[in-house]
């Protein structure tokens, strides 16, 4: 490996280690090789991880703050996704002991290496691992082209499973949003009764291709079922997604899809259901969620989209007694009779703002006698904090 590699083709490596100097050093070992990330601690090169798909392996340190080297292994071989859970990964040795490395070990580090390694047994293990990662991968990859529609290219319904639980488990990490909808066309049977399954097929392909061209990257879209279509949206909150879905049915209410030079009136129904907005529930029951409410909207007619309630808005009481801009309309109109009802009222409630403005505006008129006929207890300071609110002559 004494050749600089084209950048497109590198591997790419996550170096985890809360020294820069470690890591500029390991980087000027592997420098033209390979295309480097850095993190300072575990916890950090976690989310890295979850987010860059294209990462080959890791070279950890053991010692380093938030979460050490030790935590960053086990949530990489307890990961629920193969990708991350195969990850060849190589620990950084400085003065830890064996029994360290031996709990590395037992933990499935693949590799150890110290800090004072050499140029050419550093190249030489790294590249060893990456290939053994690469060839995962590859595996990783046939079994995923599997979990394919062979017609339209789209996940399959285990797989948005896997894609959902993995969500949800960042989701719980990171407290961060999950919403997942099923969506499909209404009154599919009779358009296939009417004009034959192939010409169906071709209307699902059609649709396929405008959820795929409004989605964002980090969502995955596959078949529920022969019908019905799933977007697994991480990061998305409940009111964000039921926004989208109605904007698909306006979409796919205006388009202008003809069969035989007749126009078809295409709508489609959605179900949704949210993380946190529907509590704690496992992949499959969110999932399951969504099919109900997918299934109370065709019901209903179709041609809508529901998912979860929104939460409860409880009022701000209103404060008692009358107010000022009421009682001045009274005056204005002339109801002075109205308002005498509520002029004692109306005298304790403007106390504080009346106190306040003879404090402020240096009127010097006695407040005492008034606060005693109010029943306003005496000692308390005025809003703006200067004098008591009692005699300030």
């Amino acid at each position: 490996m004494s050749t600089e590699q084209n950048p497109e083709s590198r591997p790419r490596l996550l170096i985890v280690d809360d020294s820069r100097m470690v890591r500029a050093s390991i980087i000027k070992h592997l420098k033209g090789l390979y295309d480097i990330r850095e993190e300072g601690d575990g916890e950090a090169a976690w989310q890295t991880l979850v987010l860059d798909h294209h990462i080959d392996a890791v070279i950890s340190d053991l010692s380093m703050p938030v979460m050490d080297g030790f935590g960053l292994l086990e949530r990489i071989r307890n990961a629920r996704v193969a990708r991350l859970r195969q990850m060849p990964v190589i620990m950084i040795s400085g003065e830890e002991n064996e029994e360290a490395r031996d709990k590395a070990k037992a933990l499935g580090a693949n590799d150890f290496i110290t800090k004072g390694i050499g140029t050419a047994e550093l190249q030489v293990r790294v590249e060893s691992l990456v290939r053994l990662g690469r060839a995962q991968q590859a595996l990783e990859a046939g079994q995923t082209q599997q979990l394919r529609d062979a017609q339209t290219g789209l996940f399959s319904r285990a797989y948005l499973q896997s894609q959902t639980e993995q969500a949800l488990s960042l989701g719980h990490r990171q407290n961060s949003p999950l919403s997942v909808l099923l969506l499909g066309f209404d009154d599919l049977e009779r358009y296939t009764t009417q004009y034959g399954g192939a010409m169906v097929d071709k209307l699902q392909e059609r649709f396929a291709k405008l959820l795929a061209g409004n989605i964002r990257k980090e969502d995955s879209l596959g078949h529920f079922s022969d019908t019905t279509f799933a977007i697994v949206s991480p990061g998305t909150t409940g009111a964000a997604s039921l926004a989208f879905a109605n904007r698909l049915r306006g979409a796919v209410a205006a388009a202008n899809i003809a069969i035989h030079g007749q126009r078809l009136p295409l709508t489609i129904s959605v179900g949704l259901a949210n993380f946190p907005a529907d509590g704690e529930l496992a992949a499959d029951a969110l999932l399951a969620r969504a099919e109900e409410r997918l299934a109370t909207v065709v019901a209903g007619g179709g041609n809508q989209a529901l998912g979860p309630a929104p939460a409860a808005v409880v009022p701000v009481p209103r404060a008692a007694g009358p107010s000022l801009d009421n009682a001045l309309a009274l005056l204005a109109a002339g109801k002075q009779a109205e308002l005498r009802a509520q002029a004692p009222a109306l005298a304790k409630a403007l106390y504080p703002l009346l106190s306040f403005l003879n404090y402020e505006l240096q009127y010097g008129i006695p407040m005492a006698d008034l606060e005693r006929k109010l029943g306003a207890e005496t000692g308390e300071r005025d809003p703006g904090g200067g004098a008591p609110s009692g005699n300030q002559e």
